[in-house]
This record gives C-alpha cells, structure tokens and sequence, in this order.
C-alpha cells in the first residue's frame, strides 16, 4: 500500500522558504561495520544534512570510483547483507521520522531479492526513493510501477548531454529528485564536478522534471555553492563523505566529528 508522506516535497517546501538548496550526503550503509554505521549516519544527520543517500554494499559496483568500492569491501568483510541493511535504516528511521532516505544502488541486489520483495522491504523500514546505478532509463517503467506501488520515489539520472527526449520522458516519469550527472564516469572526489550551466536546468525546469540534485565529483563546499548558483535545488556527495570514514577507521569519535564538521561546511554552502 503506498504511503501518503512525500518526505522530499516537505523538505524542497521547507528549504525554499528559507532561501536554501539541498546538501545530501553519501554513505555505503554497513561501512565499516554494522554499529559504526548507525552511528554514522545518526552523525550526518545531526551534521545538518538535509536527506540521506544510502548505498548497499556490492562486490562488483562498476559505477563507483576506488574510494566506494573500498566502502563495500569494509562492509562485505563483516558479512553485511542486505538485511542488515534494512535493519540499520529502521533504526535510523525510528530516530529520524522526517529525514528523505534514498538509496543508490545496483540493480544485481534488487533482482536477487526479488523486485517486488526489495521494494516493499524498502518501504517498511522507512526509505522513500531508490536509484538503480545501472538501469538506464529505457528499462525502468517496471521498477517505475512497482515504486509507485509501495509508496517509494524511483529516482533517473539525468546525464549531462541529454537529449531533449530524454529530459522529456524524465519530466513526465521522474519522482522525489532527479539525479543530475556533474560529469560522464565513474564516483569520485578527486575528479571535480562539472557545474552544468544555467541552460541544462534550464531545459530540466521546462520538462519539470522533479528537482535536480548534482551528483558526481562534489567534494567542497565551493562546488555546493556553484550547483545551486547554477539552478540545482541541491548537491549530493558521495566520495568525500567516504574518505572521512576511510581515514579515522582507528579513531571512530574522531570520525563521526570529522563526519558532522564536513557536512555542516557542506550545508552552510546551501544559502541562496
């Protein structure tokens, strides 16, 4: 049955009236181990983040740089599956009833579930959209219907030299957000983003599509401040999250200060 609160039209509603984009960070749920990654992401949120994009650890994630590939290797070396998985975002859903939880993901852990199976396990432990890393969108109107079904928003990636059909089929099928591509490639900080210009959301707001957050490459808050001058309703970012993690793995209180710092940093950038 699909449930009536759209988190991510209450949090675009709220930010516009404070004159605000989005700052979304990325984490692999899991890494570097169940408990740590609670905490982790309870540390995000308290940081300011506005929505959580979560990642299930995978063994081969061809759209990732080394930085998220490392991120599942931690988290697969401590056995995390896709229902522990579940379990860490019912748990951070229960302290956070209003956060939008979205999930990023390859289309591999889906199938092995089940679509319908992943999709309604999805719903019941409180995420509102899922983004399938490698589903182009001309194979996605069944995961689109099984979506709507359960309540839950399927992201598209909108990539940078997209087509005017593209954007129009993206406009009429898009949910939630829409996942703006900063640049062609793989996940990584140390590739910069791309801003895309003021004519690429242009063209995204006259196909009205859902709102574009820029992903891929966003590491400072510069970058955040520059996606949002450029028409994005916010930023997401992936990479630089990570390598916080992957430098305090000894230090886990450092970690999670170093994790909240960032992220304030990241969100402060978000003024219009």
């Amino acid at each position: 049955m699909a449930t009536t609160t759209d988190r991510y039209q209450a949090m675009f509603t709220a930010l516009n009236a404070k004159h605000q984009g989005a700052f979304v960070p990325f984490v692999m749920v899991g890494d570097p181990d169940k408990q740590t990654s609670v905490n982790i992401i309870k540390a995000l949120v308290e940081g300011g983040a506005d929505a959580l994009e979560l990642g299930f650890p995978f063994s081969d994630p061809i759209a990732d740089g080394p930085t998220i590939q490392q991120a599942s290797i931690r988290a697969l070396s401590h056995k995390i599956k896709t229902t522990d998985c579940f379990a860490i975002i019912r748990d951070v859903r229960d302290t956070y009833p209003d956060i939008p939880i979205g999930l990023l993901l390859y289309s591999n852990l889906v199938f092995k579930r089940g679509i319908e199976q992943f999709y309604k396990d999805a719903a019941a432990a409180g995420v509102d959209s899922i983004l399938i890393a490698d589903v182009p969108l001309r194979e996605a109107e069944r995961f689109i219907a099984v979506a709507k079904s359960v309540g839950i928003k399927q992201i598209l990636i909108a990539p940078p030299n997209a087509s005017e059909e593209t954007l129009a089929q993206i406009g009429t099928q898009s949910q939630g957000y829409t996942y703006l591509l900063g640049r062609a490639g793989v996940t990584g900080a140390e590739t910069a983003a791309a801003t895309p210009t003021h004519e690429l959301i242009e063209k995204l707001t006259r196909h009205k599509v859902a709102p574009p957050l820029l992903g891929f490459g966003i590491s400072k808050p510069a970058q955040v401040a520059e996606a949002i001058k450029a028409g994005a309703a916010g930023a997401i970012s992936g990479s630089a999250t990570v390598n916080i993690i992957a430098k305090h793995l000894a230090e886990p209180e450092v970690m999670l200060e170093q994790l909240k710092m960032f992220v304030s940093e990241m969100k402060a950038a978000t003024q219009k």
